[in-house]
């Protein structure tokens, strides 16, 4: 064990293998849903043939690329195929110019992220936003989180269209009568009884906990089977590149491209805020090695037959529980691989409403981000609450993002403070107005 905790530096974060471990077991936890909700929604596409491939190629391009990230960039942070980004695929590209088409567009968008990355503009961009977005990114990414795990177990009423637009009615009160409602209060509860004491590994224990209870009270079916063997013939290396070309979706690649890069950049400060790794400046450091990953991970994806690959909010849960090194990522890499690719059925039987109350404590803490804004300076604040509201109401971190960058750049302009805006921040808010204009359907 020596030279894992010299490689990964635990004395420098103050960490120890028991914490990292259970880290990584909660970070995956909290995200072994996409191995059954990815599927579902490209088969739809791809057709439902392709479901035990799409499981096996879901759980490969997460593991894998998890693991990179563990061994190379050492951050404590998961990959997987992006939520949002599968249903453009499915519902939006995959319709209008075939699915392999699609990938072949997932691919070229891997390609371009690897040389922006490569030429350090990816992360000259993320240097470049200021702290307050910073800070109001972690924080709707946090209320995102919270709306997701309301949502997934139906406290709220609450539904993703397959545009991506989130439609919201209120409180499903007649489920609050519901077992897996009451199981889900209950899992809240007990997690806040256990970090309320400060007891390690409190968001693991809840979900284990719920889970095991829905499954005594026949809430949650039991695992019908442990193990599944893999196989990824369906869609691997079934990307079309020449029907890419021929079709001309300059559109499809720029919409892949605006909603992961945004999106990474977003999930990548949040965390790192959280985490703690920001320096005084803000920056992140080896952001690179960060982004060259989920570059990679992309790429990768696309060719294993899945969506865009990036880093996971998710992540967060992980780090809540004390994760703060490669090591974390290692486990949930492993994982991935483990469950996903041969006990497939175990990871399923985990019920939603027993990961929930770990999303809902995840969004609590990453509010608590908000404490670095100065709300003195509403030029700071108010694109910060811009920020704020809009991830979670439009069920997109790109838009969030951009609405925030275009009311901060535009604020500081008017208020006659625009050298406080860095050079690349004008750009990215222009970028911005172009990628609002594509999807209002102006050019």
């Amino acid at each position: 064990m020596g030279w894992f905790e010299r490689y990964f530096e635990f004395e420098r974060y103050g960490t120890n293998m028991r914490t990292e471990v259970l880290a990584g077991i909660t970070t995956f936890m909290t995200m072994a849903y996409i191995l059954f909700v990815n599927p579902a929604i490209l088969s739809d596409a791809i057709g439902k043939d392709a479901f035990n491939s799409l499981v096996a190629v879901t759980a490969l391009s997460a593991g894998l690329t998890t693991i990179l990230m563990a061994l190379y960039a050492r951050k404590p942070f998961a990959l997987a195929p992006g939520m949002g980004l599968n249903a453009y695929f499915a519902y939006t590209v995959a319709p209008k110019y075939g699915w392999r088409v699609a990938l072949a567009a997932v691919f070229v968008e891997g390609l371009i992220f690897i040389g922006l990355t490569l030429t350090k503009v990816r992360s000259a961009v993320i240097h470049a936003i200021p702290m307050s977005q910073k800070y109001s990114i972690g924080a709707g990414i946090g209320l995102f989180l919270t709306l997701i795990g309301l949502n997934d177990v139906g406290l709220l009423s609450a539904a993703v269209s397959k545009t991506g637009v989130l439609k919201f009615t209120g409180l499903n009160a007649p489920a609050l009568k519901t077992g897996p409602i009451l199981l889900f209060l209950f899992g809240l509860f007990l997690t806040g009884i256990l970090i309320a004491r400060r007891i390690k590994g409190a968001l693991f224990i809840s979900i284990l906990t719920t889970a095991l209870l829905g499954w005594i009270t026949g809430l949650a079916p039991w695992p019908k089977q442990v193990f599944s063997m893999p196989n990824i013939s369906y869609t691997f290396l079934k990307m079309d590149l020449h029907g890419l070309i021929n079709a001309g979706v300059l559109g499809v690649v720029f919409a892949f491209f605006m909603v992961d890069f945004f999106d990474t950049v977003g999930t990548v400060t949040g965390l790192s805020a959280k985490a703690g790794f920001l320096t005084k400046e803000g920056k992140v450091p080896d952001a690179e090695k960060v982004l060259l990953t989920d570059a990679i991970g992309t790429t990768l994806g696309a060719i294993l037959g899945t969506s865009t690959v990036t880093t996971y909010i998710e992540s967060a849960a992980g780090i809540e529980e004390g994760g703060r090194t490669g090591m974390t990522a290692l486990v949930t890499g492993l994982l991935f691989l483990a469950i996903g690719l041969f006990i497939a059925p175990l990871a399923g039987a985990i019920p939603s409403f027993a990961t929930a109350p770990a999303l809902v404590i995840v969004g609590y803490y990453m509010l608590t981000a908000l404490r670095g804004v100065d709300f003195s300076d509403h030029t700071e604040a108010l694109p910060a609450f811009l920020v704020l509201i809009t991830v979670p109401y439009t069920y997109s971190i790109a838009d969030g993002i951009g609405v925030g960058f275009i009311s901060y750049t535009l604020l500081k302009v008017f208020s006659g403070r625009w050298r406080e805006v860095h050079p690349l921040m004008y750009a990215l808010a222009l970028v911005f107005v172009a990628y609002f204009a594509y999807l209002a359907g102006v050019f």
